[in-house]
């Protein structure tokens, strides 16, 4: 699945003639591309998909969408990862930071 989720902006710049921006979205922190909102702002949430800024959003209800998502564990899905997922899902075992794999199967 991919979600259009509400991030908020934590610093703007320009690279290479393109406004970027860096997304705070619960916790994950994403590279944001900002050309089709021009004049957002930092601070301010917008509704991101595939790496691109759509719309903006108020706070209030970036904040609700983001607690839906993360009951639902759709934050998870959605910038989890992929190997840890599919380890889990198959029953094995996922490293934890700084255990390598051979650890985690004693």
């Amino acid at each position: 699945m991919c979600l259009a989720v509400p991030g908020r902006v934590l610093e703007i710049e320009e690279r290479d003639g393109t406004r970027m921006a860096t997304v705070d979205f619960g916790g994950v922190v994403k590279e944001v591309c900002l050309e089709y909102l021009p004049d957002l702002k930092v601070g301010e949430y917008a509704i991101v998909h595939v790496g691109f800024a759509l719309q903006r959003l108020d706070e209030e209800e970036a904040l609700r969408t983001l607690q839906l998502f993360e009951s639902l564990g759709m934050l998870q899905e959605e910038f989890g990862d992929p190997w840890e997922a599919a380890a889990t899902a198959n029953g094995y075992p996922w490293a934890e930071d700084g255990d390598t794999a051979a650890e985690v199967r004693q």
